[in-house]
């Protein structure tokens, strides 16, 4: 691909935002980013302000190990080990996501809101939250009940926002995982995932290394890994990916980090947005930018992963930084 010194266009909000509520989050972003974005989170605000934190209490008790620090409870020595649907409680994502829509209409009807901008819902892939909250030895177990319910979260989600309002995030950070051979399992749940939301709905992927107290759980070394998966999944699928989300750390803007994308095979339509807009960073940002063009043409920005735990002068400055260095939505 040919470099270009124009502007990135369009910016990518990942999905939690360090605001109390969804109204404030999605006015604050419309005001600060006009005419650059596609889609808007509803901020995932107060118990979801974590992300999957609060997906610990859809676990049995003496199943879960939380990367959080929370305490669990222990196996009891006359544990059966055996567990049905009931054993994992409803995720709660839709009765969110449609508590959240409401407001969204609200404000798109009061003007807030552009015409055209998409209500984001993001959901996790189950095996995110099983790697995060489940004891190693019920992982394998727990894995389709969970899945199951967020497979019901997802339809509810689908049947209570039209089509034309949605726009769909699948994440998958980057764990070390419980089976083998690991890229082809990782690309079968993604299928999964993929297959029950409807080819009119915009649906993105999220390929992030996590960020739990600001550290990754695996410190990348280049996106060679991230771009392998995402060729392997929008290939795999049935429908459709429009956009997908890299991660770039602070420190990278070399080109080394970058030189991967130059083998990402995923057509000329889909949005890439390069997770390279670091706070109080105006000038790195702008190198990260300077180097990423040099190996891909046309991206939009946005962070390494959601905003929910960054303080609210780091969040002004990434939405500024953000305006400033990206052209309008073409």
């Amino acid at each position: 691909m040919t470099s270009s010194t124009a502007q990135p266009s369009g910016v990518l909000l990942v999905g939690s935002i360090p605001l109390t509520t969804t109204e404030e989050v999605l006015s604050k972003v419309c005001s600060a980013l006009p005419g650059r974005l596609r889609s808007i989170p509803d901020g995932e605000t107060n118990v979801r302000n974590n992300y999957i934190g609060w997906q610990l209490d859809c676990f049995p008790k003496e199943t879960r190990n939380s990367i959080l620090g929370v305490a669990t409870a222990e196996v009891p020595p006359d544990h059966r080990g055996t567990f049905s649907l009931e054993s994992v409680k409803p995720t709660q994502f839709d009765a969110a996501a449609l508590e959240s829509y409401k407001t969204f209409i609200k404000l798109r009807d009061k003007g807030a809101i552009p015409q055209g901008v998409r209500f984001q819902v993001s959901l996790p892939s189950p095996l995110n939250s099983i790697k995060a909250h489940v004891k190693a030895d019920f992982q394998p177990q727990l894995e389709p009940l969970y899945e199951h319910r967020i497979l019901e979260s997802l339809a509810t989600i689908i049947e209570g926002i039209p089509a034309e309002d949605l726009r769909g995030r699948l994440p998958d950070a980057l764990f070390k995982v419980h089976f083998a051979p690991v890229l082809e399992g990782i690309v079968t749940r993604m299928q999964g995932l993929c297959k029950v939301v409807p080819s009119g709905i915009p649906l993105g992927l999220h390929l992030c290394y996590g960020d739990y107290r600001h550290k990754h759980f695996v410190d990348p070394q280049d996106l060679s890994l991230v771009v392998q998966l995402v060729n392997h999944i929008t290939k795999a699928v049935d429908r459709p990916i429009s956009w997908i989300h890299m991660p770039v750390p602070k420190d990278r803007d070399d080109s080394a980090y970058f030189e991967a994308l130059s083998q990402l095979d995923v057509g000329g339509d889909v949005e890439l947005y390069l997770g390279l807009v670091h706070a109080n960073d105006t000038e790195g940002t702008r190198r990260r930018i300077r180097t990423a063009q040099s190996v891909v043409r046309r991206f939009g920005v946005a962070t390494e992963c959601g905003m929910g735990r960054t303080p609210t002068d780091e969040l002004n400055s990434i939405l500024q930084i953000s305006r400033d260095l990206t052209s309008l939505v073409v």
